[in-house]
Order: structure tokens, then sequence, then C-alpha cells
């Protein structure tokens, strides 16, 4: 009994320690998210699975065309997948209207425009709102995918 009350703390301590490497990866570095819905269509389908990198976001470098993961402005309990068409500064065009995207603010729209509320609904999303950028579709193993960004003019 005496040796086994002395690995408990060593168990405990490792047990902690991998819970908090694992945060900070989750947290930090990147994650891995399941689609819903169609807006991304064709480019990403329900139930694709993406790998997302989470430092892109925190150093601000992204780029128009970018795929990027976000809480929903109007549900942030719910994430949505869309696809960076304007950055701070841009001049957007949305219907008769041209929209100048603040500062700290992106332009976000799904791929499937006649079937995605994005920003033109909604308008600019903050940034503080950005979870990640979208790396490599990993799910379904037929259709592995490394995203590129998608240049926009």
């Amino acid at each position: 009994m005496a040796k086994l009350s002395k690995f408990i703390p060593k168990i405990v301590r490792g047990f902690v320690q991998c819970a908090c490497v694992t945060y900070c990866a989750y947290e930090y570095v990147g994650d891995i998210i399941m689609c819903a819905g169609p807006s991304m269509e064709p480019t990403l389908y329900a139930n694709d699975i993406l790998f997302v990198e989470r430092i892109s976001v925190r150093l601000q470098r992204l780029n128009k065309g970018d795929i990027v993961i976000s809480k929903c402005p109007y549900n942030p309990k719910e994430n949505i997948c869309k696809r960076i068409v304007g950055l701070p500064g841009d001049k957007i065009r949305n219907g008769l209207s041209v929209t100048t995207v603040p500062y700290g603010h992106m332009w976000l729209e799904g791929d499937n425009s006649s079937n995605s509320t994005d920003s033109r609904i909604y308008g600019p999303v903050p940034q503080g709102l950005l979870r990640g950028r979208a790396l490599c579709k990993i799910f379904p193993f037929g259709d592995i995918t490394l995203f590129t960004t998608k240049h926009m003019t």
C-alpha cells in the first residue's frame, strides 16, 4: 500500500501536465472541426472534417481567399465556416450599396452564394470572433485536400 501511495502523486501530476498540454495545443495551435450546412459547397460539404490552425488568426496573418472558422455574429454558440472576401479598408459591393470593411473586421462569404448566411446579411465580422484558418480537409479520406489561398480580386 505504501508503494502505491508514492505513485499516486506522480500519476496525478502526469495527468495534469497532459491536460495542460492538450488544452494549450487546442487553444493556441490547432483543432479539428466538422463542417455543417451547405454554405461552402462545392468546396466543403456537411460532415467534411478540417484541420484548423489558430496561429494565423492570433498573428493577424489572414488573406483574402482564406477559409476561416468564426463564431457566428448573432449566435456565439455556433461556429461558421466562410471564406475571407474583404480585409479592413476594402470596399465591398453588397447589392446596390458599397460597404467599407472597418478596421478590426473581415468580410466573410460562403462559396455557395445562393445558400449562405454571411456578411451580406450580418455585415462585417469582428476579427475577435475568428477562431482559426482551415489548413486542410482530412475527411473523407478519399478527398483529402490542402487549402491554398484562393486569391480574390
